[in-house]
């Protein structure tokens, strides 16, 4: 990018205006690209937890910490600079949430059922429709609550997961 930035400042200075504006171009289409990347990591360790929420039928206050710090972590990427629209729509989620299910059974099955499970058993396992409308209901709450009320509001949604209640509840 700092080759980029000399450029641009070359071609304003030398008054290719034209050269400046394509060069902003692909800077902007260089600042989207890592901001989604950072996105989908988010949102691969999301689904991580979704996964093990569901092979598992529990919920514990590190996989809840993680699930609403990706949550709150998407909001923010996610929301342009002019605080209005947003790089990924609330409707243009499922590439993204079908990538991240797939990105993160490796992962998961290190971790759920004590790494009793190869990613190819728990890929066979997992119910991929349920956790996608797990997530997609996670991420629809970062359209309608501010970054305030997500934490409050993602930790009543959560309680609605398998084992959510004794959770939620503390028992």
């Amino acid at each position: 990018m700092t080759q980029e930035l000399f450029n641009l400042k070359l071609s304003i200075l030398e008054g290719r205006y034209e050269d400046a504006l394509t060069l902003v171009d692909e800077l902007e289409g260089m600042s989207k690209q890592a901001i989604l990347r950072n996105i989908e990591s988010f949102l691969i360790r999301l689904i991580v937890h979704l996964i093990k929420n569901q092979i598992e039928e529990q919920l514990t206050n590190s996989w809840v910490a993680s699930i609403s710090d990706s949550i709150l972590k998407i909001k923010k990427l996610n929301i342009k600079d002019n605080k209005v629209s947003y790089y990924i729509k609330s409707d243009e989620w499922q590439p993204f949430l079908e990538e991240a299910i797939e990105a993160a059974i490796a992962p998961t099955s290190v971790e759920v059922l004590n790494g009793q499970l190869t990613p190819i058993q728990l890929s066979e396992r997992i119910d991929r429709n349920q956790i996608i409308m797990n997530a997609q209901s996670l991420l629809d709450l970062t359209y309608a609550y501010s970054a305030k009320e997500l934490p409050a509001i993602v930790n009543k949604s959560l309680a609605e997961l398998p084992g959510g209640q004794a959770w939620y509840k503390g028992t």
